[in-house]
């Protein structure tokens, strides 16, 4: 019988020893007598493994190139001589091995006790007793005796690194294997690890003989995987022993929406090593969503729900029954004295469509309004925007894999490396293959110093200025005669068409004219626009440097047009691809969050969405948009809006111009904040509900790419109650009836209400892992590329994208343009993050400034900044650095006391008020002594936490 192997049913939890080859000629030979068939280029310990033959190896794995060096996979083929490893060895035609002779078992047995002659023999007391690859090869080989002893020279006492907070360097252990070597360069594309030395004297090393911690390592854990001994170990591990069971979930970080197995011990995390078979990872993983999972269980938790009167009171510890029911009299007594609309709700990024969907649910059918919002707004609202306007749809084209047949990558106001660091490892490979870069960003991104790759083309506009470079490139290949004739003529409305072309052909847009304003040189905008238009496939992704600005749904609008005007629309390795911040943007926005829009961005006012939900919720629902988040605050300032429910969102934080922010929720006569920690939004609150992280709950994200993804209870909710459970209760206090008795019953809902999802369901995602929407009964499997054969609204429309300067303009008075951005090891407002050992790679928010702008100013680094601007001011501590250009500072918002958004101002998008986060004019002194608000801010947060310890004699019942 001859087998042949579905790539798509294997097992995700088995190694294959090599790589898949993607060839789609086959071909046959017989392992150990058994026939099979496997693609051409196969390798022989590949195809063993496939056909459950399973042939020992060291140094092999299947995300890593075949390497040939520990030779203990060593077979027999008729017709050759000596022992060829089955690794590098590709299967042939009629090829007849042999794994299992006398002397390949010698061979074996006499490799391996060459390795264990000069390894510790503690296997009893090593940490990875019972999970080693070397202990379980030397069983394999049936080796039972080491003829040559610990005499002479060893490696037995080399010393220990500990520097990394999550992992511990054993070299004595080390057989240099060179997996942890391979798997930095190939897997994480970082190179921080080397071979140091010849023959006996090799070694593993942190670049030139440094510390991990003192490396370029960025503890991504890739070489933790890849030892295959206890030489490279997690220190939770070595302290707390094995994991006895794993459960598949998905991280709770950034948008790129890992897998991972969260390995356990009862209901205790161990570790999380990310799952081979995630569609969106396929393995790896970045440092905080391997290491950085303390946080689930940290002391700062909030585990009880708590209410007050006023803000100038003590917290009291009560019941969920007591919490509930304080809130909801709350929210009635509101609408009772101030309306209807006085009242609304913000959902979260960071929690589950599921939740996110309930709590839009509760505001419209419960409230009796559409005063929701999400921080999906405040960050990617242009995306929606503009790529409804053009595509027909909201959402990212493609996948992440299909970077690997991109030609030219354009990476525009992204910062892939810190940002989404799983797909700018994937991203960093197809440049090491080739594929040209376009970086378009006011400072140098890491990505531009990836190691291996052609040089890369950089265009540091000048902020706020993105309008200006887009139609800069798109008057190039129009004007240039690059176009895609026959997509535009195909796949376009013609009339938008040739109205675009005419104004974008103008003069006024050639990169000459737009130099003054960009910065950017005119040569390197036509290089760049050539590079694009020309390459067989060219695929844009770009960030929150796109989005946040004033103009930041032109700017999606201006990225559209470019890609269909060249025809990189509708296949793999093209599209554009926006990067969504946090894990489950894309979620929030599907599920309805917005004011203006139902679930699967069908508008409130459409008469036929809206009567399928009164139908199904069971009330008549408004037809007129609600507040946005900007708006909720303008109006509890001025009176009229007086309640607030907001769940894992902390937007005194997070949100632009902060003290116009935290003039609201003092405004507000009830504050209702469910979060893991009294995070700075709770500290304004009258009632704080206990939220669960990710792991402690069941429902789905869905990813920058449109893939929707399990996430599993893995622990017991800390505080006895899921986020989905929340939502309900108070929907029931209300008098609104929600009965879900699992967060499955909420997705049949959102399937039935929700064109996009209409063939979702917990069974389907269990069978096929992922499923990325649109998915129904034209695409029943999902769609992973968007737009192959037409758009959502027919042909694609042209927008004309007309340059509006950003009202916020530099002067004397502030002289420098500051922008803002992210830092690999903190995530968003860092409530995570900064409770966990990642704090030793980033302890505070820095102010980024230019040689030449410290220089006129004195600045050395270390000193300490006072940043003013229109808005307010803080201080940071400087940090001198050429990453920007002249006359732009930058800095990261990951800790609260750094007062980032105190500085920016409230001007935001045209089209749908996401802030200008990324264009504020600062100017920069040095100074003495933190900033008034820094002060008024400290004495604020020292008060609250006092407030937050329950003191003696507080009392037993608050009422209103």
């Amino acid at each position: 019988m001859i087998q042949y192997f579905d790539p798509k049913k294997l097992d995700p939890n088995k190694d294959f020893g090599t790589p898949p080859s993607l060839s789609g000629e086959l071909v046959s030979l017989a392992i150990d007598g058994r026939e099979i068939v496997v693609p051409e280029g196969t390798s022989v310990l590949r195809a063993a493994a496939l056909a459950g033959i399973n042939i020992p190896k060291l140094c092999a794995s299947d995300n890593l190139e075949a390497f040939g060096s520990c030779r203990l996979c060593a077979v027999q083929i008729e017709g050759r001589k000596g022992f060829p490893a089955s690794c590098t060895t590709p299967v042939a035609e009629g090829m007849q091995v042999s794994t299992q002779t006398e002397p390949v078992a010698k061979l074996r047995r006499n490799i391996m006790e060459l390795y264990i002659s000069d390894h510790p023999l503690d296997c009893l007391t090593c940490p990875a007793n019972g999970d080693c690859e070397l202990q379980d090869m030397a069983g394999a080989v049936g080796l039972r005796e080491v003829r040559y002893g610990f005499d002479g020279e060893n490696h037995l006492h080399a010393e220990k690194d500990e520097s990394n907070p999550y992992f511990s360097f054993d070299p004595s252990k080390c057989i240099v294997c060179s997996r942890c070597v391979r798997a930095c360069e190939e897997v994480q594309g970082t190179f921080a690890l080397t071979i140091d030395g010849r023959g006996f004297d090799s070694k593993v090393s942190a670049g030139a003989n440094d510390s991990f911690m003192g490396s370029d390592c960025v503890s991504c854990g890739a070489c933790v995987q890849a030892c295959p001994t206890s030489t490279l170990m997690e220190k939770s591990v070595i302290e707390q022993g094995q994991p006895e069971h794993s459960v598949v979930t998905t991280c709770a970080y950034c948008g790129v929406g890992c897998s991972f197995k969260a390995e356990m011990k009862g209901n205790e995390v161990i570790r999380m090593v990310p799952y081979k078979g995630g569609d969106a990872n396929h393995g790896h993983s970045c440092v905080k969503g391997r290491f950085a999972f303390g946080y689930a269980t940290h002391k700062d938790r909030v585990r009880s729900p708590m209410i007050r009167d006023s803000i100038d009171q003590p917290w009291q510890e009560v019941s969920w029954e007591q919490a509930i029911s304080f809130a909801a009299k709350r929210l009635k007594g509101v609408q009772a004295e101030y309306g209807r609309e006085s009242i609304g709700g913000i959902t979260s990024s960071r929690c589950t469509n599921e939740e996110t969907y309930l709590v839009q649910k509760l505001v419209r059918a419960a409230f009796g309004n559409n005063n929701t919002d999400t921080c999906a707004r405040v960050c990617h609202s242009p995306t929606g925007y503009g790529l409804k306007t053009t595509l027909g749809e909201s959402a990212g084209t493609q996948t992440f894999d299909s970077v690997m047949k991109a030609d030219c990558i354009v990476v525009i106001g992204a910062n892939p490396t810190d940002a989404h660091p799983v797909f700018a490892s994937q991203l960093r490979r197809r440049l090491r293959q080739g594929a040209e870069l376009i970086v378009i960003d006011p400072r140098k991104i890491d990505l531009l110093k990836t190691p291996h790759m052609g040089k890369g083309m950089h265009l540091p506009l000048r902020p706020g200025t993105n309008v200006t470079i887009i139609n800069a490139l798109a008057h190039v290949v129009v004007t240039e005669g690059l176009e895609d004739k026959n997509f535009v003529a195909t796949r376009c409305d013609e009339k938008a068409y040739q109205a675009w072309r005419k104004f974008i052909s103008e003069l006024r847009h050639s990169p000459e004219v737009l130099e003054e304003i960009t910065g950017v040189a005119a040569e390197d905008v036509r290089k760049a626009a050539r590079a694009y238009a020309t390459a067989a496939n060219g695929a844009i992704y770009y960030g929150l440097g796109v989005t946040e600005h004033s103009q930041g749904s032109t700017m999606v609008m201006g990225i559209a047009n470019l890609a269909m005007a060249t025809g990189n629309i509708g296949r793999e390795g093209v599209g554009v691809n926006p990067l969504r911040g946090q894990n489950n943007v894309q979620g929030s926005c599907d599920m309805g969050s917005f004011p203006h829009e139902l679930p699967g961005y069908q508008h409130v006012s459409d008469v036929v969405a809206r009567s399928r939900f009164e139908s199904a919720w069971g009330v008549v629902l408004d037809d007129e948009p609600g507040l946005r988040i900007p708006n909720m605050f303008d109006a509890a300032i001025a009176g009229s809006f007086k309640a607030l429910y907001v769940q894992g969102e902390d937007i005194a934080q997070s949100d632009p111009n902060t003290q116009h922010v935290e003039s609201a929720l003092r405004a507000l006569d009830c504050l209702i904040v469910q979060d893991i920690f009294l995070n700075e939004t709770a500290k304004f609150a009258h009632v704080l509900l206990p939220g669960s992280t990710f792991l402690e709950k069941n429902g789905t994200f869905t990813n920058a790419e449109r893939r929707i993804n399990r996430v599993r209870k893995v622990m017991p909710a800390i505080a006895g109650k899921e986020d989905w459970e929340v939502t309900v209760d108070l929907a029931n206090a209300l008098g609104y009836p929600m009965n879900y008795q699992h967060p499955s019953e909420i997705m049949e809902e959102i399937a039935l209400l929700t064109p996009s999802f209409n063939g979702v369901s917990y069974a389907k995602l269990e069978e096929q892992g992922s499923i990325q929407w649109p998915c129904n009964a034209d695409h029943p499997d999902g769609t992973p590329t968007m737009h192959e054969v037409d758009f959502p609204i027919g042909k694609g429309q042209f927008a004309i994208t007309e340059y509006v300067a950003t009202s916020e303009k530099t002067n004397r008075r502030f002289p420098l343009l500051l922008t803002t951005g992210r830092i690999l090891s903190q995530y968003n407002v860092g409530a995570q993050t900064r409770r966990t050992a990642n704090q030793q790679w980033h302890d505070e928010d820095v102010l980024e400034v230019h040689p030449h702008d410290a220089e006129l100013r004195g600045i050395h680094d270390g000193d300490w900044l006072g940043i003013s601007s229109r808005a307010g001011q803080t201080v940071l501590r400087a940090r001198v650095s050429e990453r920007m250009l002249p006359g732009v500072v930058y800095t990261t918002f990951h800790h609260p006391g750094s007062g980032a958004n105190v500085i920016t101002t409230d001007n935001s998008d045209w089209a749908t008020n996401c802030p200008e986060y990324k264009v504020t004019a600062v100017q920069v002194e040095k100074v003495t002594q933190p900033s008034e608000w820094q002060r008024q801010f400290k004495a604020f947060d020292e008060r609250q936490r006092k407030l937050y310890r329950k003191p003696k004699g507080a009392p037993e019942h608050v009422g209103r």
